[in-house]
């Protein structure tokens, strides 16, 4: 089975991980192995956990990790890496890596439903188990269709396509991609859909994230992923999307955060102390070669930050 990858922020991310020969790494998105790979190659005595929950990626993983005898490879959610490290003795992390979102293959295959491109059955698990879009598309409320197409896809016209779906299914379910993508089309006004980009766009991302849960992962995989770092340890998160940019943004900037008395306060009172430090103040993008060999790179952001030994928490004022 072919399994065509193309790690985005590929040097920028493993560079970021620091990786020390000895170390032991978490890969919480492993997909095709390209950056698993990249870890595998720089351990010397040291271990890395790959996990994902695609079968397909799994199998793919197997293939390409098999001659690594420190990896270990793993189907699971990474919002569960407590979990499954503690499955193999390993209590502490010296570095995690989490490549957000829907991976490239994903959308190129077309049964697996992600891509309005292409007809299909209306899936999006990326787990491959449990409720399909079709489902939610067949059976939940108009309100409930809005809610969801309004805060994970901030569409302007959630409510008009959310009356339409259940407009449409009450004469035949909804099924595939180009059902759906025709329902989106009749329910937005015909001057948008000529202003650019693709009417889908917005009602198929939001389904994705509500189909796999991807918001809730990742908010929980954050905290799991510092709470296991080792002091030095660092976390590289690449996201796709401001959605989960803003999740990966504020909660590195509250990890970060140290005293919060008021500037006049002539001594800390709050004793409040960072707990870490953002090893690149900004997010880290695509460099325009990455741009032009791979266009889906061009939303990529790569926050990194390093666990702040405690004794090293310095106050800030």
């Amino acid at each position: 089975m072919e399994f065509s990858h193309k790690p985005v922020l590929f040097r920028e991310a493993i560079e970021g991980l620091a990786v020390r020969p000895d170390g032991i790494y978490l890969d919480g998105t492993a997909g095709g192995g390209g950056h698993s790979h990249a870890i595998a190659q720089r351990l010397q005595g040291g271990r890395l956990i790959a996990i994902d929950q695609d079968p397909d990626a799994i199998r793919v993983l197997q293939e390409r990790l098999g001659g690594f005898s420190c990896v270990t490879i793993v189907q699971n959610n990474f919002s569960n890496m407590d979990q499954v490290v503690s499955q193999f003795g390993v209590d502490h992390l010296d570095g995690v890596l989490l490549d957000i979102g829907v991976s490239s293959r994903q959308l190129d295959t077309p049964e697996r439903g992600f891509s309005f491109h292409a007809d299909a059955p209306l899936d999006m698990r990326m787990s491959q188990s449990g409720t399909t879009a079709a489902d939610l598309v067949n059976t939940l409320p108009w309100q409930s269709l809005a809610e969801i197409f309004s805060r994970y896809g901030e569409e302007k016209f959630s409510k008009s396509i959310a009356q339409a779906i259940v407009a449409a299914r009450q004469t035949t379910p909804i099924l595939t991609t180009d059902q759906l993508t025709e329902v989106i089309r009749s329910a937005i006004p015909a001057k948008v859909r000529r202003e650019g980009g693709h009417p889908s766009r917005k009602v198929f991302q939001a389904l994705r994230i509500a189909v796999n849960g991807e918001l809730d992962a990742l908010s929980r995989g954050l905290d799991t992923a510092f709470n296991l770092l080792v002091p030095g340890g660092r976390l590289a998160v690449i996201t796709f999307h401001s959605l989960e940019d803003r999740i990966v943004k504020q909660r590195m900037a509250g990890w970060c955060e140290g005293c919060t008395c008021p500037p006049d306060f002539p001594v800390c009172v709050c004793g409040k102390k960072p707990r870490a430090v953002l090893v690149n103040r900004k997010p880290i993008e695509a460099s325009p070669e990455e741009l032009e060999q791979n266009p889906r790179s061009r939303s990529a952001k790569l926050r990194i930050c390093e666990k702040l030994p405690q004794e090293n928490r310095k106050e800030l004022k």
